[in-house]
């Protein structure tokens, strides 16, 4: 495995001169927003299709590969489900620490897999992300339902974008093309490919421009039971089963990468929309993001060592 300090290194600098760029607010007017937008509709679906209409998915092992991840989540939810009086006062508090216990951050993962280990590792990321995005998006809609923090508008709104999630869409429409045999015929899969090269360096430094260094300040019992689970917990588990089930070094990697995540910034915008609480997501997301540039590093030497 290449050096994994050499290779996570320059994701983290790419969100470090997101951070930056926010602080001085460069561009400004409307421009990451926009450019966020962008991003999550079009270049990161492009880049899921391009490599799942391609790639050799035969090689992953994805059934052990989602006993892994989908197990250790389901597990994790259910058991910060029956501890969610004694984690949160109130329902909206919870539904935050949830989201930050168990939501990943798309971008970094499948860069940070990439970067690890190349072609191959781009390849099962796609497919953790096949596995994990649907799964995780209805576990929170479902929390924010349970926790009673939305209406009936809001739950039809969310169960819409559930349906029209694009990541969803993309991760379908590849392995649909892949398994009919259609691939990405002619100047389409040059086409397609550059457009999801473009994906992750700019998903790398909207993360750093969505962070909110204001939001540490909040130091609640929340924040510390969220990032214990997500940076230490979780990612031991997925380990352990990871061992257990014999995945080959490349899915035993990705497995524990997308484990180890900070949560995903996209979380804030379905705490503020669905009646969490937002400051508490932004806390998670700010800290969980600083704390994996050393976190990461670690639990990948340990898988590695």
């Amino acid at each position: 495995m290449t050096d994994v300090a050499g290779a996570l290194g320059p994701l983290f600098l790419l969100i470090l001169l997101g951070a930056l760029l926010g602080r001085l607010k460069q561009p400004g007017g409307d421009f990451w927003p926009q450019l966020e937008r962008l991003i999550y509709y079009l270049l990161f679906p492009a880049m899921l299709v391009a490599t799942l209409a391609t790639a050799n998915v035969s090689q992953v092992p994805i059934g052990r590969l989602a006993a892994v991840l989908l197990g250790a989540l389901l597990v994790f939810s259910v058991v910060l489900w029956r501890l969610r009086h004694r984690l949160a006062p109130d329902g909206a508090t919870f539904t935050s620490l949830f989201q930050g216990a168990i939501r990943f951050n798309t971008y970094v993962g499948v860069a940070g897999a990439a970067a690890l280990h190349g072609a191959p590792g781009a390849t099962v990321a796609a497919v953790a992300v096949a596995l994990m995005v649907p799964v995780i998006n209805v576990l929170c809609v479902l929390c924010f339902i349970a926790a009673g923090t939305l209406g009936s508008s809001s739950l039809g709104k969310s169960l819409a974008a559930l349906v029209r999630n694009p990541l969803i869409l993309a991760c379908l429409a590849g392995i649909a093309l892949n398994l009919s045999g259609v691939g990405l015929p002619g100047w389409s899969q040059a086409t397609v490919e550059l457009l999801g090269r473009a994906a992750l360096p700019l998903g790398l430094v909207a993360v750093g421009v969505a962070l909110r260094p204001q939001a540490l300040i909040r130091h609640d019992r929340g924040v510390w039971v969220a990032n214990l689970v997500k940076l230490v917990v979780l990612p031991a588990m997925v380990l352990l089963l990871a061992w257990v089930a014999g995945l080959d070094p490349v899915s035993r990697d990705v497995a524990l990468l997308f484990a180890a995540l900070p949560t995903a910034t996209s979380a804030y915008i379905l705490a503020r929309q669905l009646g969490g609480d937002s400051e508490l997501m932004a806390a998670l997301i700010t800290g969980q993001t600083l704390l994996a540039m050393f976190t990461l590093p670690l639990w990948l030497r340990l898988a590695g060592g």
